[in-house]
């Protein structure tokens, strides 16, 4: 094993050996990132970190904003499944972290918070830049330190080691927050070792499993809400039961898989519902939850560690996994998942044609005009305005599975989930608390992680104008090479997910627009410019066709559409 960092003996501070420690720990845990936002209190940590990604221990990023820095941390955890460091000062620095460690908690994602803070004697006296950090982020936590000022007194550094052993440990559940207070020196000199690499990825301890027996019946669906991976999949084919996967569950591929399933749950074949198997946290519909709320409906909820139960009805059995007995008689799947899909098709190919295409036995017969026509009707369709149905569509068919896909909690979202057909590719979004901020700093992360990973495959992001704008930070930061990055913004002038709502038909229409709706003005092309990105605007179907398959590697696309 290679030893630690050493402090200068001339120039060391209790700071600097207490986070030399510390951080070199956290990388023979498997920590390969560390997110930074700059600061005077946590210096100590940030040039430790940066001496560390000097030497190629890390990969450091460094964001102005701490809540961006919280989401791309969240982004590298999500698609490297190993814990990220973030580094911030005292103050509202740790408090701008806060909306990650939410999406962090209800998503069970390993993020290991370490603020500075000042020593105790500084505390509850008025101190500049002091507030009550320990506790700050009160049970969303998996775990929470508060650290004392470093001294120097002998046994120091193997506490700082020890504590990052139990951060890494800890994170395998969910974020931790380690609050470090230090006084001056704030920093010295450290020697780090060049031969120091991250270890591997911590691994989740097992615990004693609660397996339910389930037989394959004619009344069973399993519901694959997000992150329930392709588990629900295999469990659907085993139980020879309906599929019902949200967009980014990352199940929604196979034969059984039931795309309108909304529409389906309202019908008869909802009706006859006798049993749920939920993986995952279902949040893209009303009619799941519904469901589940049936008193005639078994609930069989199988847990995700670190993440809450999903028990909208309170009666669900919860489960850590789900052993199928015996084989689905074919027959039976044929008459119960058979009609499943087949009434999703019937009610996808009912709807108006929003993605219209010619005719293609039309565009070789030896008649010139039935040759003319089928031109005429092809250039019809590039030329079409682009609408959210559209939009959806070409990003989903443009994504591939070296490609990563990214989805705002918009309202294109909700449209992809309802028309997308399945297919096994990677898809994510913040779908624990489903806020809008942070995605494209999220989708900065998942395309570092699969940068460094070797991915040669784009990360496109599908955000609103709300979405983009609440995140407009993330587009300032400057990326390094090798990242392909297109974010996508579907602008329709406003928050018109809102639309949908009831207080759009009961709130005074000025109002409504003003406090709901919340128009801008935003030039999205000066943004883009402003953060060195290339821009395009597709307002046509071959515009966008034009840019999914676009050369830039940091791509911002505007795509205007009607409210």
């Amino acid at each position: 094993m290679t030893p630690p960092p050493t402090p200068s003996a001339e120039t060391a501070s209790p700071a600097s050996a207490a986070a030399g420690a510390l951080l070199d720990e956290l990388v023979r845990r498997g920590v390969a990132d560390i997110v930074l936002s700059p600061g005077s209190r946590s210096q100590a940590l940030a040039l430790t970190a940066a001496a560390l990604a000097r030497s190629g221990a890390v990969t450091l990023h460094v964001r102005i904003d701490e809540r961006v820095a919280g989401f791309t941390a969240l982004g590298l955890a999500v698609e490297s499944g190993r814990p990220v460091a973030i580094i911030c000062t005292s103050g509202t620095a740790v408090a701008n972290l806060h909306p990650a460690v939410l999406e962090a908690h209800h998503s069970g994602v390993g993020i290991i918070v370490l603020s500075a803070d000042r020593p105790a004697e500084l505390r509850g006296i008025g101190a500049n830049q002091t507030t009550q950090q320990p506790g700050i982020f009160g049970d969303l936590v998996r775990a929470d330190w508060d650290v004392p000022a470093p001294t120097g007194a002998p046994g120091e550094l193997d506490d700082a080691r020890e504590l990052a052993v139990l951060a890494v440990r800890a994170s395998t559940e969910g974020p931790v927050h380690v609050n470090l207070a230090f006084r001056e020196p704030l920093s010295g000199l450290l020697t780090i070792d060049t031969g120091l690499t991250p270890g591997d990825p911590p691994v989740r301890e097992a615990a004693a499993a609660a397996v339910v027996d389930l037989r394959p019946d004619d009344a069973t669906v399993v519901i694959a809400g997000h992150g329930a991976g392709s588990r629900a999949e295999q469990l659907a084919v085993e139980l020879g039961a309906p599929l019902i996967a949200e967009v980014s569950s990352g199940a929604r591929f196979g034969r059984h898989a039931v795309v309108a399933y909304r529409d389906v749950l309202r019908g008869p074949h909802g009706d006859a519902v006798g049993r749920a198997v939920v993986l995952g946290h279902p949040t893209l519909s009303r009619e799941v939850p519904q469901l589940l709320e049936r008193g005639d409906v078994e609930v069989i909820v199988v847990r995700t560690p670190g993440v809450e139960d999903y028990n909208p009805g309170r009666r669900a059995r919860i489960v850590d996994d789900v052993r199928v007995l015996g084989t689905p008689d074919p027959a039976v799947v044929r008459r119960w998942v058979g009609g499943w899909v087949s009434m999703s098709r019937a009610v996808l190919e009912s709807e108006a044609p929003d993605d219209p295409a010619p005719d293609l036995s039309l565009a070789v017969p030896g008649d010139r005009g039935v040759r003319a026509a089928f031109a005429q009707a092809e250039l019809a369709v590039l030329r079409a305005p682009i609408d959210r149905r559209m939009l959806a569509r070409a990003l989903w068919a443009s994504t591939w599975p070296h490609d990563r896909l990214v989805l705002a909690a918009s309202r294109l979202i909700r449209v992809a989930d309802a028309i997308v057909p399945g297919k096994a590719i990677s898809v994510h979004a913040n779908r624990g608390l489903a806020g809008i901020d942070g995605t494209i700093s999220t989708a900065t992360g998942i395309a570092l992680a699969a940068a460094r990973d070797g991915s040669t495959g784009t990360t496109r992001a599908l955000v609103g104008d709300l979405a983009a704008l609440h995140d407009a930070g993330a587009l300032l930061v400057p990326l390094p090479e090798g990242i392909r990055l297109h974010v996508i913004v579907g602008n329709d002038g406003g928050g018109t997910i809102f639309d949908a709502l009831e207080v759009a038909q009961t709130a005074e229409p000025d109002d409504f627009a003003t406090v709901m709706r919340t128009p801008h003005r935003a030039d999205f092309a000066a943004l883009a410019a402003a953060g060195g990105w290339a821009y395009r605007r597709a307002a046509t179907r071959a515009e966008l066709d034009d840019a999914m398959t676009a050369p830039e590697p940091l791509l911002l696309v505007e795509v205007p559409l009607e409210p």
